[in-house]
């Protein structure tokens, strides 16, 4: 049986005894900041070299006596920076530059030129605003005093903290799971260390899938569910867009004032709904795998380059339409269904909001947006537009199991 290595952060909150402890932790991670800005600097002058070995024989003796750096942070902060461009050049790569050509094709849709984007279209090195400090396990940071207090190496020595744990995070500690790097960082008033924790998990074999579960994502509802006994869930979204409606008429008046207090308060606003959309987004993906169970195998739309075409959107509506944080609720789903013995995948989006359940007909007219609901021009076939999505997504789904390496619905050569 193969197994998956699933990775996730703890938060530990630190308990520090005395505000010397504090300032310990400040300049240290001060200077790894200032360290990484310097590999950063480094990198983008020189043809964005990405190599560790290369960088660490450059720079290594600078980090360490510049910025008095131990050896083991000097060596992290230039896999920090080098992780850091690595990442923004995966979405430059994802996200080409398109123009419009001025032509259309066949369908009488634009057509693009698309120009495949890398790290030469940075104009300026990237930047570390946040103070951090990237530690490895037992060299920069270990657990003492009988799992009671954290050891977190600093510029002035170790430092030996007391520590709180969230509600039910207390599991990761439980011995099954494995200690990786960790994160110093510092939010408000209060220092946290963010641990990484590893376990294998056994991974869902296709014969062990009992159960198919699509869902559809979306505004109106933020997850349709539709499973193989043919049982239709919605999870309505109406009450949350009005919240968020609301964060965003709080903003737009800040904005008016254009004052330091004001973008302050605008910061926080934004942060506070940060916080919420995750805990519900948490909520959501815990239910799911509650209320569906192990050996489910749950069906998601690939989203990665799809937007929501806010052209066609009243404008008053298109910040609700595009800034849903519809990948972390995948990332959550994913996590929490591996625990429980399910498993998530994801499959192409197209056609899945025009073809009909009853016959298999793909006709883009077919739904009518406005009034939320599905139409069959052919066999007459009706029902809610987004039950129809998550139909077809849990079709696809069943291709899966059936052992449909890629599955996904084609438009017939005259339809």
């Amino acid at each position: 049986m193969f197994k998956m290595l699933l990775s996730l952060t703890v938060k530990a909150k630190l308990k520090l005894d005395n505000a010397t402890d504090a300032a310990k932790f400040q300049e240290t991670s001060e200077q790894y900041r200032l360290a990484c800005n310097h590999v950063s600097e480094y990198i983008f002058n020189n043809s964005f070299e990405l190599s560790v070995l290369k960088i660490h024989k450059k720079l290594y003796r600078d980090l360490r006596q510049r910025f008095g750096l131990k050896s083991q942070l000097a060596i992290s902060a230039i896999k920090t920076t080098v992780a850091r461009y690595k990442t923004v050049q995966t979405q430059l790569r994802r996200k080409p530059m398109a123009y419009p050509t001025g032509r259309k094709d066949k369908r009488g849709k634009e057509i693009y030129l698309k120009v495949p984007r890398d790290l030469n279209w940075l104009w300026k090195p990237i930047r570390f605003k946040r103070p951090q400090a990237d530690l490895v396990r037992n060299r920069d940071w270990s657990i003492v005093a009988n799992g009671e207090k954290l050891s977190i190496n600093t510029l002035q020595g170790r430092v030996k903290a007391r520590f709180v744990l969230k509600t039910g995070f207390e599991q990761y500690l439980d011995g099954t799971w494995e200690f990786g790097g960790a994160k110093l960082i510092k939010s408000g008033p209060n220092w946290f260390l963010h641990i990484v924790v590893n376990k294998k998990f056994p991974e869902l074999a296709r014969t062990d899938m009992q159960h198919v579960v699509g869902l559809d994502r979306g505004i109106r509802q933020l997850v349709t569910a539709y499973d193989e006994q043919g049982k239709t869930t919605f999870f309505n979204g109406q009450a949350i867009n009005r919240k968020r409606h609301h964060y965003k008429a709080l903003r737009t008046s800040l904005q008016r004032h254009n004052t330091r207090n004001s973008k302050r308060r605008i910061r926080q606003i934004g942060n506070r709904e940060n916080r919420w959309m995750t805990d519900l987004n948490h909520q959501l993906s815990k239910t799911l795998v509650a209320k569906y169970g192990p050996n489910t195998l749950f069906v998601l739309e690939d989203l990665v380059n799809v937007r929501f075409a806010t052209e066609k959107t009243v404008k008053d509506k298109r910040y609700e339409k595009v800034s849903w944080a519809f990948y972390q609720l995948e990332q959550l789903l994913t996590y929490k269904a591996i625990q429980a013995g399910a498993a998530v995948i994801t499959v192409s989006a197209a056609y899945t909001s025009q073809r009909c359940p009853h016959c298999s007909e793909i006709k883009k007219t077919n739904r009518k947006r406005q009034l939320h609901a599905y139409q069959c021009s052919t066999c007459g076939y009706q029902s809610n537009d987004d039950r129809v999505g998550a139909i077809n997504i849990q079709y696809l789904g069943t291709q899966y199991v059936a052992g449909v390496k890629k599955p996904k619905l084609k438009k017939s050569a005259n339809g």
